[in-house]
């Protein structure tokens, strides 16, 4: 480290020396004028942006019809109106200087002006960038590099940053590495995003791709891309990555024992996509859980039950459990209902009134007409089972038992069919009952049971 402190040293004082000659410049008159204008743009493009918000925002939200990305322009717009005003006011007060006074005399906020428009591009160009913590950094980043640049501060900032730097035998990591290496791979990690959901948009439309296809396609595309963007990042910085070969596999060995599970639901992942025992749209039943395939994530599976209720299972559950995939390889699920009627009611005429009524449900297949069968002679009532199939089981099950229950109900009132249940009756048998002592105790009940 004491070897590096001269070059330290000296990276500070031409860092330094920059400063001071910056300075020195601002103390000519006409560059104090400017300085006093540029504080006047900024309080008239405050004040500007004040009058001009309530209007934007009354607006946006008259826009009912509008796509989204045209409100999320709105709102980016409505957020950077001080910034949008002051850099208008400020290549105004430029052209209008520019023809009534020397160019010189306007040099300083025509600065102020570039730079404003430098901040201005980069903050809706990185709105490409979807992770809020990496675009905030990007974002900074961009601010700090455009203004040393407009500025003429690159040279000296650079060569102070590179001096800070640390050395392990012939390898040198420095500040300015390490920031190039932050900013690079962020940016292209932003690009391998944009591109990965392009094309997974892409995927999505073609009907020729199966959905398990679609994503494991775009999973395998994602895992590419971001690999490629942290290689190409990390070399395009100057990182040497042979040096780290035999470091990463330490890690990755340690990483591995200690994230089965995580490991375990990954390659779990690729299996369900790749055997398409489960697609995006399937309906499925896991223990209690009943829904439907929501999105298939590399670790876990979103499965949206008919309450809204959305549960996450982990890939492995799916593959080593037992899961009923009601759309696996067709659409057609048959549901049964139990029923009763009396021994009075013609059992041929039974069946004949409970399919009917299955076939007025509109969720019931008619292509494959609904069954009735006796399967028992009860107690107090002729049982039956009534089949019939659907092929919208992700409308759910509950309620089209309910809507053919229903229609049953409707159908036996009309034709006069009873479905019995077991009554009691409560008979005394005598008034009272005499006992030895002389005292009399209340009636005894019999309970009788009849059907």
């Amino acid at each position: 480290m004491d070897q590096l402190t001269p070059e330290v040293v000296d990276a500070a004082e031409g860092l330094w020396s920059h400063l001071q000659a910056f300075f020195q410049n601002l103390l000519v008159p006409w560059r104090l004028y400017q300085l006093v204008g540029i504080v006047a743009l900024i309080l008239l493009a405050w004040l500007a942006a004040r009058l001009a918000s309530p209007l934007l925002t009354r607006f946006l939200r008259s826009r009912q019809g509008w796509a989204k990305w045209r409100l999320r322009l709105g709102l980016m717009i409505n957020r950077r109106l001080r910034l949008i005003f002051f850099a208008l006011f400020a290549w105004i007060t430029v052209l209008i200087m520019g023809e009534l006074t020397l160019p010189s005399r306007s040099q300083l906020i025509a600065l102020a002006a570039v730079v404003s428009t430098a901040w201005l591009a980069i903050s809706f160009l990185v709105r490409v960038i979807a992770n809020p913590f990496l675009r905030k950094i990007v974002t900074w980043g961009a601010w700090i590099w455009a203004t040393l640049y407009f500025l003429g501060f690159i040279e000296p900032t650079s060569n102070m940053l590179d001096s800070i730097a640390i050395s392990f035998g012939e390898f040198r990591l420095s500040a300015l590495t390490v920031i190039k290496a932050l900013v690079i791979t962020g940016l292209m990690i932003a690009g391998a995003r944009f591109l990965s959901r392009v094309v997974s948009g892409r995927l999505a439309t073609n009907k020729d791709i199966s959905p398990s296809m679609r994503v494991l396609t775009s999973k395998l595309l994602q895992i590419t891309l971001f690999t490629l963007a942290v290689i190409v990042g990390l070399r395009a910085a100057g990182f040497d990555l042979t040096g780290l070969a035999v470091f990463s596999g330490a890690v990755g060995l340690g990483l591995g024992f200690g994230l089965q599970k995580v490991v375990s639901n990954l390659v779990s992942g690729v299996i369900i996509l790749l055997d398409k025992s489960i697609k995006p749209g399937d309906v499925i039943s896991l223990g209690d859980t009943f829904g439907w395939i929501e999105e298939l994530g590399a670790r876990y599976v979103s499965v949206v039950t008919r309450d809204g209720k959305e549960y996450l299972i982990p890939n492995e559950d799916l593959v080593t459990g037992q899961v009923v995939n009601w759309s696996h390889t067709n659409n057609f699920v048959r549901l049964d209902l139990h029923f009763g009627t009396a021994y009075e009611d013609d059992p041929h005429e039974v069946s004949k009134i409970a399919i009917n009524a299955a076939m007025s449900v509109k969720r019931v297949m008619p292509q494959r007409t609904p069954v009735c069968w006796i399967t028992g002679f009860g107690d107090s009532s002729v049982d039956y089972v009534l089949r019939f199939w659907i092929t919208d089981s992700e409308g759910g099950l509950t309620n089209v038992r309910g809507q053919v229950f229903l229609a049953l109900w409707d159908a036996f009132k009309k034709k006069g069919i009873s479905i019995p249940f077991p009554q009691r009756e409560v008979r005394v048998l005598n008034d009272k009952i005499a006992v030895s002592d002389g005292n009399s105790v209340p009636p005894r009940p019999e309970f009788v049971t009849s059907d």
